[in-house]
């Protein structure tokens, strides 16, 4: 490690105002910014602890929509009464890391960060949910933009996620969401998901997110989801093969071994469902 400011604001307020110091970093559950700076792949000057100033909550809104504070860490979110009524999300929750993880990361930090192979970016999108933050409401599929790259702008901070449930309409005056399960094929060593894949059926629609698979980060498979609103079966893209272009390569897995994963793991969450 190397010497840092470390700073534990006390409001939003003083928070967002200790991130507009040069090379100010914000801190949630550390999951993936501790090791960084252990390795020294990041030197911020100045950590900004959200811990204490971020919401924890979990709580449903007359609508049925379910509003997750942006601080609410992994375990939570799996075993929360509020969010069993989100189909696929407590399931989801419960494959991220291992019970460390899970117990020290939030949700906020993992949408703020969007690696390309974390979990919560499938559900996001899948779910069609809402990114709340200190100074906006972004929807889904305008806020993740690339690997590590979101809608979020500078000294921007995530303050909760609102998300669609079983019981109540989606967003918008749209329909509720019926079903949903995320599949993950994940690497052993970090359980980061090789290939991940949610699955949501809304009355009129079906919606397909991918996770771990793309050089692009978690993205939409619009084909998988045009024969699914057809026929909500796994035989209905027995047949379907996403291609290998854009797939990440490295050690685990060659682009086309992903591109394969991805169907695989797709027919399984609408079976799941």
């Amino acid at each position: 490690m190397y010497d840092f400011d470390y700073v534990r604001p006390a409001s939003i307020e003083d928070a967002i105002a200790a991130l507009a110091a040069e090379d100010a970093t914000a801190l949630g559950g550390g999951q993936t910014l501790i090791p960084t700076l252990k390795a020294r792949l990041a030197q911020p000057s100045r950590l900004v602890d959200l811990t204490g100033v971020l919401d924890t909550g979990i709580r449903r809104a007359e609508s049925g929509a379910v509003h997750i504070g942006g601080a609410a860490r992994h375990v939570m979110v799996e075993t929360s009464p509020e969010t069993a009524s989100i189909p696929g999300l407590q399931g989801l929750a419960a494959q991220i890391g291992d019970p460390q993880v899970r117990n020290r990361g939030t949700i906020g930090g993992s949408l703020a960060n969007n690696d390309p192979a974390a979990c919560y970016p499938a559900a996001v999108l899948a779910l069609d949910a809402r990114i709340v933050t200190d100074r906006r409401v972004i929807p889904a599929d305008e806020y993740f933009q690339g690997l590590f790259t979101t809608a979020l702008e500078e000294g921007e901070v995530i303050t909760g996620v609102i998300f669609p449930s079983g019981s109540g309409p989606a967003f918008d005056g749209g329909e509720r969401v019926e079903k949903g399960h995320y599949a993950k094929f994940l690497q052993p060593a970090s359980r980061f998901a090789m290939v991940g894949v949610y699955v949501a059926k809304f009355p009129g629609a079906v919606r397909v997110a991918v996770t771990g698979a793309s050089e692009r980060g978690v993205f939409r498979w619009a084909e998988a989801e045009e024969a699914l609103a057809q026929d909500f079966r796994a035989e209905a893209i027995a047949d379907l093969a996403h291609p290998a272009e854009d797939m990440i390569s490295d050690l685990h897995g060659s682009p086309e071994y992903r591109a394969h994963l991805v169907g695989v793991m797709t027919r399984r969450a609408v079976a799941a469902c």
